[in-house]
């Protein structure tokens, strides 16, 4: 069995131009309903605010570094750990956050800001938390990435895409309401279909290495979920509140992640797998946390709470 460190996995130039197209396509139908008012409820709620920021930007890094101590994976593993941690959270999360009864509008407003602040966020969180193991600090020097051609791909494909939706949506709000929820799901679809493709077509890789990601995606993602929902609990958020923090920082945004993957680091393997396995596991995962939540909505939860105490 190959290196886990020296696998590649591969797709035409084509597959990946249509990768860039589709989640392009994804943001620009995101943006279609970010109103800023998602910004204004917010700056309503800073203490949520303050510890969605906490939640995002230190305690996702924090969780891959200590699974990576705690795991010990191969250096392309442990960057796919880091890069999962630096993208935003993923768009299904807000679908998640209104099945689990949570605050569907924190939600929003949460990812809308991290998605905007990946332009910049991303490529610097890669580029400092890569450097802070030294396996994945000698990668990051051997593949050489270029942190503001990272700034400008991230720019093309979440920047101008956010930018024309959100303008399309203040301007054609009727044309919006009827098409921006049956393109997404058209693009969702074609995003599920080229993964699956790509899947199958690199099967002799996933099938030899799946194995070494498995347990390290398993664990980092139960870790999110849990701890964010914890973190929001010991800030004394509402319970509504805390579901929403659990899903924001559980579910990420892996199909940005697998663009940089293949448009920086020549689809590494180590990488590739992390990124594609945790944008599966966490749509399982989040999905029965969800449908558990909904069974125990936030009065019942707040009233056994009351009872503990």
């Amino acid at each position: 069995m190959a290196d886990i460190d020296l696998v590649r996995i591969k797709f035409d130039p084509g597959a990946l131009l249509l990768l860039n197209v589709v989640l392009a396509l994804i943001m620009f139908t995101v943006a279609l309903e970010i109103r800023w008012s998602d910004f204004a409820r917010l700056a309503e709620r800073p203490r949520a605010f303050i510890v969605a920021l906490v939640s995002q930007y230190l305690l996702m890094p924090a969780l891959a570094l200590a699974v990576i101590w705690l795991l010990k994976p191969p250096p392309s593993v442990a960057l796919g750990m880091i890069l999962v941690a630096a993208c935003p959270s993923g768009n299904l999360s807000n679908y998640l956050t209104h099945l689990a009864h949570g605050n569907t509008a924190l939600s929003v407003g949460i990812t809308s800001l991290s998605t905007i602040a990946a332009i910049v966020v991303t490529p610097l969180m890669l580029g400092f938390w890569g450097a802070q193991s030294p396996g994945t600090a000698a990668l990051m020097q051997s593949v050489a990435v270029d942190p503001w051609r990272m700034v400008l791909d991230v720019v093309l494909v979440i920047g101008v895409p956010l930018a024309l939706g959100v303008m399309a949506g203040r301007r054609w709000p009727q044309w919006t309401a009827r098409w921006g929820k049956r393109m997404q799901t058209t693009a969702f679809a074609v995003l599920l279909l080229f993964v699956v493709i790509g899947s199958a077509r690199n099967f002799d890789i996933y099938r030899a290495h799946l194995g070494t990601v498995f347990m390290i995606v398993l664990l980092g993602d139960a870790l999110a979920f849990t701890l964010a929902y914890l973190l929001g609990r010991a800030a004394r958020l509402p319970v509504a509140d805390r579901r929403a923090l659990a899903f924001e920082t559980g579910k990420r945004n892996t199909g940005l992640g697998l663009i940089l993957v293949f448009n920086f680091f020549g689809g590494l393997g180590g990488m590739a797998l992390v990124a594609a396995w945790w944008g599966t596991w966490d749509i399982v995962v989040g999905t029965a946390l969800a449908h558990w939540w909904r069974r125990r909505p936030p009065a019942a939860a707040n009233a056994s709470e009351v009872q503990r105490a």
